[in-house]
């Protein structure tokens, strides 16, 4: 199914209806591809969703569904005289990192070509009977807590709670939140990392998440939850982490052997 009597750069979408991709979805990340590129830009006309129907011989409640998401996630704004209006906030270009090998956010985000950045939200040193007894320690014991808004190329990307054992790495209670934490581990507290424990799950965006990332209604994320270990006798547990990363932007590989 192709779109040839629209306008350029909706003549260039095409569908499948053998793919198993619902059309909708195809069509809405066609869509996002074109603002991404900036062929669709802020300010432009998205055709009429009976037009569209029409062209691309699919329904018109599949094209209503691309363009109702397209909304939710703040990239249409208005219908103009002709159809809906492109606005900034279109969604973030997709990267693909590969999982497998541990590192953070500003390692990963150089080697995808994009520049890291950070916003604080909260920088304390506290205690929890919780955290506390992921890492084994008394109730009583002290943790850096660390709320992050991760970005790149100035894009939130994943917002991240996390907790450093200061027992374990006291010189961490200087750190200011800016940059990397593994960094400062291995450069200021001598204790370079031997390896993390991680579980990944498809989770829905918390409030906290959607006024991170700037969404009006609730979309699916991704919540990694990382457990960190440097290198003292035995290894010690360091950094526990929650970051939620957005689901409109990650795309993880991985490597399968045989």
């Amino acid at each position: 199914m192709t779109a040839h009597s629209l306008p350029e750069p909706f003549a260039r979408i095409e569908l499948d209806a053998r793919h198993h991709t619902p059309l909708w979805r195809q069509l809405f990340q066609q869509m996002s591809d074109l603002m991404q590129s900036g062929q669709l830009t802020e300010g432009m006309s998205l055709p009429a969703e009976r037009d569209m129907a029409q062209a691309l011989g699919v329904s018109r409640i599949t094209v209503k569904r691309c363009y109702d998401e397209l909304r939710q996630r703040g990239a249409l704004g208005g219908r103009g005289r002709t159809g809906s209006i492109v606005q900034s906030g279109q969604p973030p270009q997709r990267v693909q990192p590969m999982l497998g090998r541990l590192k953070g956010f500003t390692d990963e985000m150089r080697e995808l070509g994009m520049q890291a950045s950070t916003e604080l939200l909260e920088l304390r040193v506290r205690k929890s009977r919780r955290i506390a007894h992921i890492f084994g320690r008394d109730a009583a014991a002290p943790f850096l807590h660390v709320i992050r808004i991760r970005k790149g190329d100035d894009v939130p990307m994943t917002r991240e709670l996390a907790w450093y054992d200061l027992t374990t790495a006291p010189e961490l209670a200087q750190w200011t939140g800016e940059g990397s934490a593994y960094a400062w581990l291995r450069e200021r507290c001598q204790l370079p990392l031997t390896h993390a424990e991680q579980t990944v799950e498809a989770v829905s965006a918390t409030p906290a998440d959607m006024q991170a990332f700037g969404y009006k209604t609730p979309q699916p994320c991704l919540l990694f939850k990382r457990r960190t270990y440097v290198a003292t006798t035995p290894p010690s547990l360091v950094e526990y982490v929650e970051g939620t990363f957005r689901g409109d932007a990650y795309v993880y590989r991985t490597l399968l052997t045989v």
